[in-house]
């Protein structure tokens, strides 16, 4: 088998193509010359060479929008086909983007926020900058890619090209960004229980431990004593002046600590993570309704959570 059948084969596979025009007729129909187009974009191998003719005379009449966040050589890729699995997703991806330069990491999950979406770390900028110049738009699996520079560099690029404090900063405010929206939806979605209305409240069945409602906005309001257990805890309430020592003087205490973080610009909460749920739930019974910063009225009772998901 030649390199255009193997090609083909692979394209037909993961249902990239339906069939590739050739003099005479199409493949389907047992054809075996040459390609009627012509190779006009050198760097992109030939899978991709005839829809890739096709986008370079579309973009060609079309001003590629200018993307809000500074050039760097992470790309964010959306508008992806969510029903093709993850390996032939990436697996295409690497077949298009590796022509414009070194790819360090090709980033896409499965959970559904980020569903549709993939990040692509090259080695620098500028072979970011060829594929958005060139890739901008380009139809893979029936989808026009939308693609644009990441709000922040990638953990891989990072690390390459700082130092380990570098990273360890860079990881710092990852999480800390991380933390800020979690908080920002734990407090929305928190809403004082009316015992008026908990007592004529039908009951319902409990879901098993890790499964989660397949409605979005069911989920989002869920209140917080129903959350399932994880192993990260959302503290509120806490007196302004405890810092990270004080509540790791607290927290600490329970098995398989890891970390208490602090939001920043947010006062009176912290998340607390701990290597698995079992440290978790014992530190959320062990602290939950305690009484820090002082006796009586002037103490004030810690809110202990597990962080929504």
């Amino acid at each position: 088998m030649g390199r255009i059948d193997e090609a083909f084969n692979w394209g037909r596979r993961n249902g990239l193509i339906k069939s590739m025009i050739f003099s005479g007729g199409n493949k389907s129909q047992g054809c075996h010359n040459s390609p009627t187009f012509e190779l006009q974009a050198p760097n992109l191998n030939f899978l991709f060479q005839d829809q890739f003719n096709n986008h370079q005379f579309k973009m060609a009449t079309q001003t590629a929008p200018s993307g809000a966040n500074p050039p760097n050589p992470t790309l964010y890729i959306s508008n992806l086909n969510e029903s093709i699995k993850i390996p032939a997703l990436k697996e295409a991806l690497t077949e298009l983007f590796s022509e414009y330069g070194t790819i360090l990491d090709i980033v896409a999950k499965t959970n559904l926020k980020a569903k549709g979406q993939a990040f692509i770390v090259f080695e620098d900028v500028e072979s970011a900058t060829k594929a958005i110049d060139d890739v901008q738009g380009f139809e893979l699996f029936g989808k026009e890619m939308k693609i644009a520079y990441a709000r922040s560099r990638s953990d891989a690029s990072v690390k390459r090209e700082g130092t380990e404090d570098d990273f360890e900063a860079h990881k710092r405010r990852r999480l800390a960004e991380k933390d800020k929206k979690r908080a920002a939806l734990s407090t929305n979605t928190s809403k004082p229980t009316d015992a008026t209305n908990l007592a004529t409240r039908p009951i319902k069945p409990a879901l098993g431990r890790g499964l989660k409602s397949s409605n979005p906005a069911a989920a989002q309001i869920v209140p917080d004593e129903y959350l399932p257990p994880n192993k990260i805890l959302f503290v509120q309430n806490l007196p302004e002046d405890y810092d990270v020592d004080m509540l790791t003087s607290i927290f600490g205490r329970f098995e398989g600590f890891r970390e208490v973080r602090l939001v920043p610009g947010r006062k009176g909460i912290a998340f607390v993570e701990y290597e698995s749920e079992t440290g978790a739930i014992g530190a959320k019974e062990g602290t939950g309704g305690m009484v820090l910063g002082g006796e009586g009225a002037e103490g004030k009772v810690v809110k202990v959570t597990y962080q929504r998901q």
